[in-house]
Parts: C-alpha cells; structure tokens; sequence
C-alpha cells in the first residue's frame, strides 16, 4: 500500500512537507519552514505529526527555507536518515539552514535583551550546531541519477529551472512490465530566464503534487529588463538610494547578471553596487561554483572571461561594519539585501534607514506571502513594523514580478499541456487558498482532470 499526506504548504504558500509511504518507507519530501504572519510561525513550534524516528529520509527539492528550514528541527526530535538533494541544492542548503539558525538565535538574543518577548528565556527554534548535525546527513545526486527505494523503487531529480540546484521529484516503481509515478513539482521555474535552464519536460505521470504560487496570476508582460532599467534611471533621476530586498538565493544572482548586462549594454551608467549579505555572497560563489547546473549563455560568457555576476562596481559586505557604512551613501547606489519578503536579515536595517525618506527606491521583485512586511509595503501600508517600532513609508515602491522564480498559472499550464496522458490525480500545494483553487480550477477546464485539494494531515491512498 502506498499513500501521501500533507503535513503543510496546504492552504499556505510555505511549510512544504509531504509524507510519502511506499515498500514499506515513510519519504518526507520537503522539510520547509512556515513564514508570514505570527500565527504561521508558531505552527513551526508544534511536534512534527509523524515521528521524527520514524522518517526513513528527507527528499529536498530545492534549498529555499520555506522547503527546507525545518529539517534541523526534525533532527533535533530525532530525525538521522538519509537527506538526498542536488549536489548544488546541498551547498546552498548549508549556507541557509546556517544562516537561518544564526538569525533565530539572534532573535532569541535580543528578546531577552530588549524584553519583548513572553517566554523566560526565549529560544531559538534550532541552533548553528543543530544545522551543522544535519548538513552531516546530506548525500547528494546529480541530476537524472538514481537513488534506490526497496528493491521495486527508485527517485531521482530532473531540473526544475526554479533556482540553482532545485528539482522535480520523479518517483517511480516498477512491478514487471508495470511501472507507475508520482511527480512532485517542487516549485517550477520560468523559461527564458537569465542563468537558468527552462524546467524538464516529463512523462507518464500517474499522481502530480504541483505548485500554485502563481495560480491566481500572470507575471506582468513588461520586459523584465527594460523595467529594471527604468527603475534604476528613475532611482538616479530622483537622487536617492535603491533598495531590492531580494532573495539570497536565486533572485540576488538574477539580478547581479542582469545589472552587468544593462551595463556593458550601456542602458545604465556603471553605479556602487552592494550586497549586504553574507547569505548572498557565499550564494553567489556556489552559483560561480556550479557552471555545470547553469543555462548555456551563462556558461558560454565564462568560457569568453566574463563573470557573469559582477557589475563594474560590484561591492560585497561581509561584515556588521561594512553593512552600518553604507548607510552613510545617499544617492545613486543600489542595495542588494536579503530577505526578500522583508521577514528578517540585514534589508531591515536598511528599510529602517530608508523608508522614511521619498528620494529612496524599494523595489521588490517576487513573490510577497500574505502577513509579511514585504506584503504590507506593496499592499500600500502607510508604515510597517520592525524591530517593534512603525517606520513611516514614504520611499516610492516598486515591483517587477518578471523576476519571480515561479511560473505563472499559463506557464504553467503550457507545461502541463506537453504531458502525454492525464495523471490519475493531481494535488494543488504550495498556494495561498485563493491561489491554489484557482489553479484547480483552471487545470478542470482546460484539461478535464481530477483535482484535489489536499487537506492537512488527511491520508491520500496511491495505486503504486
């Protein structure tokens, strides 16, 4: 007997951990943090519904948190399997699930140093030490290699062209001459995006888990390109500073090679331009470090001497006295800072220092979940909290969804289009309510198939 349940990213766009059973092993696929508002965070405090024990190993399509930061908490209740993910996936999962415990051992720190907080003494959810114990569990794959599961199984990765390293998960058993799949999308790239390859066709699914990020949705059919342009001299025009709260992996790469393009291309003048975030920096070597998994003009360009991430006056801050410097720059500077939904990390020292002057830029390009800050400053919010205090916005507020790691519902759909026979199920994740209904919807009309939206923790009972 096989089954899947859903033990998040159901009625939410974050928290993804399916809990495949199949031969007689329990595959969590996806570990992710819950992220947005209060009442999403705390869900990541409750004891995982499964035994951590019990859980034969982790199958990590990709390194985004909201995929894979809880997975050194379930170590910690006493998870000690196998974790298989991209060789590229791995290392950037090692820069953020560290990173990840710093900041929540800093959150903890300043809580009880500043007094709010409820609990005596706060805690972090996980610590440095409880990422490095699972980093030590990590045994990862190429793209297309198989990983055996029981002697009738097998999983492997094919691109997903989402960020570095993220994968479709293509499980498959074969009983004879029979063979069936399931397929989880994991989150799913857009074609003809700078450094990424477009997302692998496939074929003969029988059960689909997919995402609908965008599943309401259309990325805005501007250029991309010429928007960033326009943002940029637009920034210059008006004397300020630009701010782009950015994912450190994935978006803040896209955006360094598409800044040097528009460069050398001399549509904007060369400017300082700062990463303000070790998550970033150590991001954008692994992206240096992994041609292999990049789209072929990007290989090409190093094979001519270019770095394809670093504009003229590309500046890397390291540092906590680097990151406090910059606020002494005022005009015509760009800032890259992660996080990108503005939910922690250094971008909200510097949303501090610049929100409240309308000479500065935030620009936004992708995805902002319901309850995060990020959300509010596009929604028009007249100020935002950080660090328990309301900063006035009074910058101008911009957004390019061009940029977005995720297809929309027609790109998707096209991907969707080239299956060769229907699955016999297909589960709708990874959305907000509004967003994945949507998306069932539309996949019903379009195609005729049978559509479910999983509910949590409810027994999904597969033919495999």
């Amino acid at each position: 007997m096989a089954q899947i349940t859903f033990y998040g990213a159901v009625g939410t766009v974050t928290g993804s951990r399916h809990l495949l059973e199949l031969n007689g092993n329990k595959v969590l696929v996806d570990c992710g943090s819950f992220q947005g508002g209060k009442e999403k965070r705390l869900r990541n405090w409750e004891p995982f519904p499964v035994s951590a024990g019990e859980i034969d190993r982790i199958i990590l399509t990709h390194a985004h948190i909201d995929h894979s930061g809880h997975i050194p908490r379930l170590c910690r209740e006493g998870f000690n399997g196998a974790i298989h993910s991209t060789h590229a996936t791995r290392d950037l999962a090692d820069i953020l699930l560290r990173d990840s415990a710093h900041l929540q051992e800093e959150d903890a720190r300043r809580a009880n140093e500043k007094g709010y907080t409820k609990h005596k003494p706060a805690l972090p959810l996980y610590t440095v030490e409880d990422a490095e114990a699972a980093m030590n569990l990590f045994s990862p794959v190429h793209y297309g290699e198989l990983i055996p599961l029981g002697e009738t199984a097998r999983i492997r990765f094919r691109d997903a062209g989402h960020i570095l390293g993220a994968g479709l998960v293509d499980v498959k058993t074969v009983s004879g001459d029979k063979s069936r799949k399931i397929l989880f999308s994991g989150d799913i790239g857009r074609p003809d995006q700078p450094v990424l390859s477009d997302p692998v066709q496939v074929y003969n699914v029988d059960y689909l888990v997919l995402e609908s990020t965008y599943g309401d949705r259309l990325h805005d059919n501007k250029n991309p390109k010429d928007e960033l342009a326009r943002v940029i001299t637009e920034s210059i025009d008006r004397g300020g500073v630009l701010i782009i709260p950015s994912f450190a992996v994935g978006r803040t790469q896209a955006i360094l090679y598409v800044i040097r393009e528009l460069e050398e291309a001399g549509d904007i003048p060369s400017l300082p331009v700062w990463v303000d975030s070790p998550m970033s920096i150590r991001a954008t070597e692994v992206f240096e470090e992994h041609l292999e998994d990049l789209d072929i003009s990007a290989r090409r360009l190093t094979l001519e001497g270019t770095k394809p991430f670093r504009p003229k006056q590309i500046h890397f801050s390291l540092s906590r006295k680097e990151s406090i410097a910059i606020n002494e720059i005022r005009k015509r500077a760009i800032i890259i800072s992660s996080s990108g939904m503005a939910t922690g990390g250094r971008v909200l020292h510097h949303l501090v220092q610049r929100l409240p002057n309308p000479d500065n830029t935030i620009l936004f390009i992708g995805y902002q979940a319901e309850g995060t800050r990020g959300r509010t400053i596009m929604e028009g919010g007249k100020s935002v909290k950080i660090h328990g205090n309301e900063v006035p916005v009074r910058a101008r507020i911009e957004s390019i969804s061009g940029y977005s790691g995720h297809g929309d519902y027609n790109e998707i759909l096209a991907w969707l289009m080239a299956f060769n026979r229907p699955p016999e199920k297909t589960f709708i994740v990874h959305g907000e309510p509004e967003a994945s209904q949507a998306m069932a919807e539309k996949i019903r009309r379009r195609f005729g198939w049978e559509v479910v939206l999983p509910t949590f923790g409810e027994p999904y009972p597969l033919s495999m």
